[in-house]
């Protein structure tokens, strides 16, 4: 009889050992991102450009070999705002309008549909050139409120600014000091806006092939979302803890030998 509670008593301490290392245990293929980049050709992996939309803030700079010619096509900068606070900077911008153009000095309105900052730069370089404007002018076009949104379970979620002309999506969840043990890396929407049309897709961190498709580069006002793994999920419930879980297990165990 005491021989047959021993056993059942060790049976109980190998039982709640096995569920504590299953519970705990996180596998690799959950956490490590991009596992099977060796099996795509980063040679195709492009940078893809920015096209204006409505209410994006420019700041467009226009010099020349001849200082002075090219101070009537640049913006006076407003009295009170000089500094390299991004805020202040904004308020001199250009706003693309509804229609999708900007004003600037001298040359008038100009359309941006359709173009990101490079194409920008070489159309308004054009414009100053052929109609005789500035000889060998220099143009620099940056966008001034581009933004991401990171929510979920990362270390920091919230609103990010950024003015390069281009951030990655690994970038992006860099800034909001990468995701949690919790998030679910196989599980990331990204929600983007062109052209007054919302889209939603899902991501899957853990694999590389996103990095050749269109979802690689951040677009001004993403917003992503990182989702909770079912780990996480079952913490919320009544029973999902290891704790509560363990618990129950014991008592359970217990009850069966004090029967027996």
């Amino acid at each position: 009889m005491k021989n047959s509670i021993n056993k059942h008593k060790n049976y109980s301490l190998l039982t709640i050992v096995f569920l504590l290392f299953f519970c705990s245990c996180v596998s690799k293929k959950q956490v490590f991102y991009l596992q099977d980049l060796n099996a795509i050709d980063v040679s195709q992996i492009s940078s893809s450009q920015h096209q204006f939309q409505e209410n994006d803030i420019l700041k467009i700079d226009i010099t020349s070999l001849e200082p002075k010619a090219s101070i009537p096509y640049n913006k006076i900068l407003s009295q009170g705002n000089i500094g390299n606070s991004l805020n202040l900077i904004q308020l001199d911008g250009y706003l693309v309008s509804k229609d999708k153009t900007i004003n600037l000095p001298i040359l008038g309105e100009i359309s941006v549909e359709g173009k990101s900052s490079e194409s920008l730069e070489d159309h308004i370089k054009k414009k100053l050139e052929q109609n005789g404007h500035l000889a060998d002018p220099n143009v620099t076009v940056r966008l001034l409120n581009a933004k991401v949104t990171v929510l979920g379970e990362v270390n920091v979620p919230g609103n990010y600014t950024f003015t390069e002309k281009n951030i990655s999506f690994l970038q992006a969840i860099g800034m909001a000091g990468d995701l949690t043990i919790d998030g679910n890396r196989k599980d990331i929407l990204l929600i983007r806006e062109f052209n007054g049309k919302r889209t939603t897709t899902k991501l899957n961190l853990t694999s590389a092939s996103f990095l050749l498709s269109q979802y690689q580069n951040i677009q001004p006002n993403d917003v992503i979302i990182v989702n909770p793994n079912s780990k996480k999920i079952k913490s919320a419930g009544l029973i999902g803890n290891i704790s509560t879980v363990l618990s129950i297990a014991s008592i359970l165990l217990s009850t069966i030998i004090l029967i027996r």
